[in-house]
């Protein structure tokens, strides 16, 4: 499953140090002024409990119902627990949700996905049963555009690609945009953080090695999904 920037195509770890701080208030005011204006009413929210700490995220089920309810369907069933940040950019994404970085060392990780065959339901009822290679349908409405601290799923640039892979921008990524025409990559987004956006920015600040990966895993020990 290939990661952001290529289809884009698919410190104690437990403590916010002072400089990590420092970081996310200077950048606090910048995030606020580009969230999405979206009323959360129904829509249910996804924490995050990481080994750096919580963050919150809305999830757009109003306007993305079946890669939302996708992610949260993942989440519920435990899919994401345990699994490590195995792509982090400072100045771009945080990417997470390869089953294979449990092993924070795998040279797999990036590659994986959902079960095939799998399925989940949608708000409506409507039951979406994912391909042999754990994939969804993509779902390029909206019209929302990858702004710092959005959810996005990430693909390998091949159409209906999506499965579990997500990525959290830490800009404006407005190339990753289904509907900015200067650029194939084409990364619908689905949620955004609402609480907890200095933590995203400690995990985006973490020493990293070959392949963009965390020297020292940031670890995902579950997702709670509130409605």
């Amino acid at each position: 499953m290939a990661a952001p920037m290529a289809a884009l195509i698919v410190g104690s770890s437990s403590l916010l140090t002072s400089r990590h701080l420092a970081f996310s208030r200077a950048g606090a005011a910048a995030y606020r002024s580009q969230q999405y204006l979206v009323t959360m009413g129904a829509n249910p929210t996804a924490t995050f409990k990481t080994s750096m700490g919580d963050f919150k995220c809305e999830l757009f089920m109003n306007k993305l119902p079946i890669t939302a309810s996708n992610f949260a369907d993942l989440s519920k069933t435990g899919f994401y627990d345990g699994l490590t940040f195995h792509r982090v950019i400072n100045g771009f994404m945080c990417q997470f949700g390869c089953p294979h970085s449990a092993d924070a060392n795998s040279r797999r990780a990036g590659t994986g996905g959902p079960e095939g065959g799998t399925s989940f339901t949608t708000p409506d009822g409507t039951v979406i049963t994912r391909s042999a290679g754990g994939n969804i349908p993509d779902e390029l409405v909206g019209e929302f555009s990858n702004k710092p601290g959005t959810l996005s799923m990430a693909n390998t640039g091949m159409p209906n690609s999506g499965g579990s892979q997500i990525f959290i921008n830490t800009k404006h990524n407005s190339f990753l945009d289904y509907f900015d025409r200067s650029s194939p990559s084409k990364h619908p987004v689905f949620g955004q953080v609402v609480e907890g956006m200095e933590v995203v920015t400690a995990i985006e600040m973490t020493r990293t090695g070959p392949g963009d990966k965390p020297v020292e895993p940031v670890r995902v020990e579950t997702i709670v999904i509130d409605q």
